[in-house]
């Protein structure tokens, strides 16, 4: 049986439409990938944009670091080491007024503005200020504590061995809707999240 030449260019038309419509997307599939851009649009995005979402986690990184720090620094030296909490900013000292202040470890705090402003303009000092739209809370409330040689910690009233510091003290580092809790352990003065 012989297929006119009509009878071709019907076949392979047919054969062409096949092939452009297996190369596409069907309306349902791009309504459906358009609604999920959408959601993501608005949930996820905004996020990315608000700085102090970032800030808030990245310095309860830095206090978390910073308590471990005073722990470790306070038994290889064998001496107290006080951490000052005054709601503006975060700081290792060797004494309760804090005249003798701990050295960072990289040889400079972060250098930010909230920081110079909190921290006396001392760049060596291991001293963080509250970046802005971040804050902290303690509890109970205290504004200092200190490591002893041994790593626990106490009251900065409190004299070895005999320590007031009867609960274990909380951290909350909060901004742009995110809250980080830090936790001292009251008997080994184990720093965790």
């Amino acid at each position: 049986m012989q297929v006119s030449r009509e009878g071709r260019w019907v076949q392979q038309l047919k054969k062409q439409r096949r092939v452009i419509r297996e190369q596409g997307f069907t309306v349902v599939e791009l309504v459906a990938t358009m609604i999920i851009v959408g959601i993501l649009a608005a949930v996820a995005v905004p996020r990315y944009f608000d700085r102090t979402t970032f800030d808030a986690r990245s310095y309860g990184d830095t206090v978390q670091s910073m308590l471990s720090y005073a722990q470790k620094v306070a038994i290889a030296q064998r001496r107290n080491v006080y951490v000052r909490l005054n709601g503006s900013s975060a700081a290792l000292c060797f004494d309760a007024a804090c005249n003798s202040t701990v050295p960072a470890p990289a040889g400079a705090n972060s250098g930010s503005a909230t920081t110079k402003a909190a921290c006396a303009n001392n760049s060596a000092w291991f001293c963080e200020g509250n970046p802005n739209g971040v804050a902290y809370a303690v509890f109970p409330s205290i504004g200092m504590f200190y490591f002893n040689a041994l790593g626990r910690p106490f009251n900065s009233t409190d004299t070895t061995p005999v320590s007031t510091f009867n609960a274990t003290l909380r951290i909350s580092v909060s901004g742009g809707g995110v809250t980080r809790d830090i936790f001292v352990e009251r008997e080994t003065g184990y720093v965790h999240f």
